[in-house]
């Protein structure tokens, strides 16, 4: 086994073992059951909208900080926010703690970036397109294994709901040990750069001419003060991120890519509380098969759009494809939010999570097509954090008890399923623009 297939093993196993989290498929009944005794009211509007918060105020530091320690010390500190998570969901049952709990919650989604970022600072760039899907299969395959066993041992009674608790902690134990024995990393993207990095021929030229600059001088990063470094470090971002969005390309598809993550992530947070009203006489009881089915598809046509996606998607037939596809999920949001059925609120939820899984990851192809590959991280790191700040209005909006609207959780549903509305509507525009624009050049 070559040495850069020994790392991204090593970076797998610690992603799959953090994904083994059996509770989350339960989290909302255990939450409002007789453990804690919440209502679901405070979970949803005064708990909930924390996490969210927390998330999008810790990203961009943590960002900076995982580039400025390497990567590795942040995938232990997303291990240890697990260990804290889940031990007070398991030995805490107060309002306040669960509050607590949320703010911890943010570190551990925004100390992710850590494991994305890590395997691309140990392996030279003709392995990254198989590190990627390797690292993604990981997190796919843990959460898969983690709602086939939620479901399993809660449908045949070997454990309740808090008990399942006590698996997450042990799994994110498991993985924060083992992160403990992964490689440490000599360089990073930006305050930790080789003395010469040499641009990729198709990056645009105010990066190339930086990166030169840079490579001039073989020992220029290494004696050059800590203040120096920093300011490097900042102004390579500004490269990079000006390099990158000033192609109207990638603009065209980060939109998509940061508007529908932001209701992505909503529906995800949210979707429990759906299923636990939808059908009061109905306990939802296959919330962990639900999630195993979603992961596993989602899985498979992230795989198809990987084969398919570079011989149909034109402009004019990409813009279309958005259009379209966020239609669907629109109409498999309002589906599962006006139905009276638990069946097909299921079913209108998978619907949703394997349209997007195979829309997000066209898009993060064609993104990553017409990008430098040291802008990977900052690229969709910064789409990432308009995400959460959509997200975080959003919550504002409609979920948080002190919010505008703080809506029932139907009404926010509703919300979400017109969102997705706007969005294809904003990509039909875009299509008619691009017919008009395209008339108006042939005319000329």
């Amino acid at each position: 086994m070559q040495q850069w297939q020994k790392i991204s093993l090593m970076l797998c196993t610690f992603g799959f073992l953090k994904e083994i989290r059996p509770s989350e498929p339960f989290i909302v009944d255990y939450l409002a059951g007789p453990w804690r005794n919440l209502t679901m009211d405070e979970v949803i509007q005064e708990a909930f909208p924390i996490g969210t918060y927390s998330y999008l105020a810790q990203l961009a530091v943590i960002f900076l900080i995982t580039d400025l320690l390497r990567y590795k010390p942040l995938i232990v500190v997303n291990g240890l926010a697990g260990i804290v998570i889940w031990s007070m969901l398991a030995w805490t049952t107060s309002l306040q703690s669960l509050k607590i709990l949320e703010v911890f919650y943010g570190t551990y989604c925004a100390a992710e970036v850590a494991y994305y970022s890590y395997i691309y600072a140990k392996v030279d760039r003709e392995h990254y397109q198989k590190v990627t899907s390797q690292t993604r299969a990981a997190i796919y395959s843990g959460k898969f294994f983690a709602g086939v066993l939620a479901q399993a041992l809660y449908y045949f009674k070997v454990m309740d709901y808090k008990q399942l608790n006590y698996l997450s902690v042990a799994a994110q134990i498991s993985a924060t040990v083992w992160a403990l024995l992964l490689p440490p990393v000599q360089t990073s993207m930006y305050f930790h750069r080789a003395a010469i990095r040499r641009a990729d021929v198709g990056e645009p030229t105010d990066e190339q001419s930086f990166e030169n600059d840079l490579a001039s001088d073989k020992n220029s990063v290494a004696s050059s003060s800590s203040k120096k470094k920093v300011i490097s470090a900042f102004v390579l971002i500004w490269v990079h991120f000006k390099s990158s969005f000033t192609n109207l390309t990638v603009l065209q598809w980060s939109i998509w890519y940061a508007l529908a993550m932001a209701g992505y992530i909503q529906v995800l947070a949210y979707i429990q509380f759906l299923w636990s009203n939808v059908d009061p006489s109905q306990p939802a009881i296959w919330n962990g098969a639900v999630e195993a089915v979603v992961t596993l598809l989602g899985a498979i046509v992230s795989l198809l759009a990987g084969y398919i996606h570079s011989g149909f998607l034109r402009p004019r037939s990409s813009l279309f494809a958005l259009s379209i596809l966020s239609l669907g999920q629109s109409a498999a949001i309002l589906l599962a939010t006006t139905t009276s059925s638990l069946a097909m609120c299921y079913l209108g939820y998978v619907t949703f999570g394997v349209l997007y899984a195979f829309t997000i990851t066209v898009v993060s192809a064609e993104i990553a097509k017409n990008i430098s590959d040291d802008s990977f991280g900052l690229v969709f790191g910064f789409n990432t954090l308009v995400a959460l700040s959509l997200q975080t209005l959003l919550t504002y909006a409609v979920t948080d008890a002190d919010g505008w609207f703080a809506l029932d959780i139907f009404g926010q549903f509703t919300v979400y399923g017109y969102y997705f509305v706007v969005l294809s509507v904003i990509y039909a525009v875009f299509l008619l623009g691009e017919i008009v624009s395209s008339v108006c050049r042939r005319k000329d």
